[in-house]
């Protein structure tokens, strides 16, 4: 069975960081492009970053180059999102998957709630 459970969502201050993880099970993630998505109240389900399966290639949405930072590891079956410098705009329940289309729920885990308020 296809799984992905995401963690590390928090509440933090504007400015504040997290570092968001998600552990994959019941299909090894080497072969597969990975993705981080967020649905938040202004944008709904949006793509904030991919990485490709041996980590040679990695992307962003223009809103979280520079603060954000994907990484995997292989052999742990695991993905990360390391955020900094986190903004208000940021709030939202964050969401890995095994797909390009993680707008069908099949494709993503439960996600992980970012809320940032002062």
């Amino acid at each position: 069975q296809v799984q992905l459970v995401e963690s590390g969502g928090d509440l933090v201050h504007p400015g504040g960081s997290l570092k968001l993880s998600c552990v994959a099970s019941g299909f090894n993630i080497t072969t597969w492009w990975m993705y981080w998505a967020r649905q938040t109240p202004g944008k709904g389900l949006e793509w904030v970053s991919r990485i490709s399966p041996y980590s040679r290639q990695k992307g962003y949405t223009d809103s979280v180059k520079g603060r954000f930072t994907i990484s995997r590891d292989n052999v742990k079956n695991t993905l990360s999102l390391e955020m900094k410098n986190l903004k208000s705009e940021d709030a939202g329940i964050y969401y890995c998957s095994k797909s390009a289309n993680f707008y069908d729920p099949l494709n993503r885990g439960q996600g992980t709630q970012v809320s940032v308020s002062s």
